[in-house]
């Protein structure tokens, strides 16, 4: 086992610890294998606060920042669950939060906390653009003190399990704005009564447990008051989302990656081949100890790209460097761990299967390695924009 080091957050890490031994690998293997939703982990993990983390006291939450709810989300992860299924609503919060106006925070926030609304889906990604975000083609035209959506999204996770999605859409055609990323506006869409009234879902049946959907917009209305800050600014206000998205995200894979650190250390101390345990082979503790040695620079990354964030510094580098690291640590921690247990790490109860899957997505998502590889080309090194 990893030599638990205490830190200024062990207080949290205790307690969520604590919460997620109530819900062992059964129990998660259990809803990976029905492909279903954690309903009674997510509810246990709002009752006892921690999805309203970063919402301030005055609108019942905890107050704390971003750096807190990243140790929220590794922990669940190094404890075995999926913070997939929850973190929308930590990483939304950043645009709420920093954007919405006193009326709305009054209104959504309080409701979150509680866990009587869900806040756990964001509309941005579109099947014709992908990450080519200023391009999108959903719209919202503003008519008699409404606007009205359509088009569609894609990859657009937990509408089935939320109440609330923020969504982007064009308000101002792309060809009529002075900078692509101007003319675009974020809302608040209440998705149970937009599935009664304009928008369809479809599922889309993955190869993780990760509830996520097609959705279309046919005529939608949205009052004008959900509309989240100025219109026309909503790509600088998302962007808040996304670099908390980001750094979350880093967080959840470097919990991923201590879990199979812990499982195939543990593993290979034990197994024994040849009249010897198979840790005892440099074969195996190098590949094993270099994940370790990322895993560990990750988290770095990680705790600086949260303290900007929660400084109101720009942090978009920081994120995306953190996500990079992260994802990559992981995935190399999973490759050692099913590796080094051999024909078991693929039988279901050892949950590495389970694991290995869905740390693989963050190869992918929400952001992909290349283009955070262009993003630090261009922003960092000042190189060419290569697209």
């Amino acid at each position: 086992m990893i030599k638990t080091k205490t830190d200024s957050y062990q207080d949290i890490r205790d307690a969520v610890r604590a919460l997620c031994a109530e819900f062992p690998d059964e129990y998660h293997r259990k809803i990976d294998e029905a492909r279903g939703y954690p309903e009674a982990f997510v509810d246990a993990l709002t009752k006892a606060g921690w999805l309203a983390a970063m919402i301030p006291h005055d609108y019942g939450g905890s107050g704390l920042g971003l750096t807190e709810a990243s140790v929220v989300m590794e922990e669940i992860n190094r404890s075995g669950g999926n913070s997939g299924a929850c973190h929308g609503q930590m990483y939304n919060m950043g645009t709420l939060l920093r954007h919405g106006s006193k009326a709305q925070k009054e209104l959504y926030l309080p409701k979150i906390a509680t866990g009587e609304w869900r806040l756990q889906s964001m509309g941005v990604t579109e099947p014709s653009t992908g990450t080519d975000t200023t391009k999108i083609k959903t719209t919202a035209v503003k008519k008699d003190g409404r606007y009205v959506i359509n088009g569609q999204k894609v990859w657009i996770s937990r509408v089935q399990h939320s109440d609330w999605m923020i969504l982007l859409a064009r308000t101002t055609p792309l060809a009529e704005v002075k900078k692509k990323s101007e003319g675009m506006s974020i809302f608040m869409v209440d998705l149970r009564q937009a599935e009664k009234s304009g928008m369809t879902v479809r599922p889309i049946p993955n190869m993780v447990n990760h509830e996520t959907n097609e959705l279309f917009f046919d005529n939608l209305e949205i009052p004008e008051e959900n509309l989240i800050g100025l219109e026309g600014q909503g790509f600088r206000y998302i962007l808040d989302g996304l670099n908390a998205e980001r750094t979350l995200i880093a967080a959840e894979c470097i919990g991923d990656g201590y879990w199979f650190i812990d499982r195939v250390t543990k593993y290979v101390s034990e197994r024994v081949v040849f009249g010897r345990p198979i840790g005892q082979n440099q074969g195996v503790q190098f590949p094993i100890a270099e994940a370790y040695i990322e895993i560990e620079a990750a988290n770095l990354m990680r705790y600086q790209a949260c303290q900007l964030f929660d400084a109101h510094q720009p942090c978009g580098a920081q994120a995306n460097m953190a996500k990079y690291l992260a994802a990559k640590a992981s995935w190399e921690a999973a490759n050692a761990c099913i590796q080094f247990h051999g024909g078991f790490g693929f039988a279901n109860e050892y949950d590495v299967e389970r694991k290995f899957r869905e740390t693989r997505l963050y190869q992918v998502a929400p952001i992909s390695t290349n283009l955070i590889l262009s993003y630090v080309a261009e922003h960092e090194l000042g190189l060419p924009r290569s697209f």
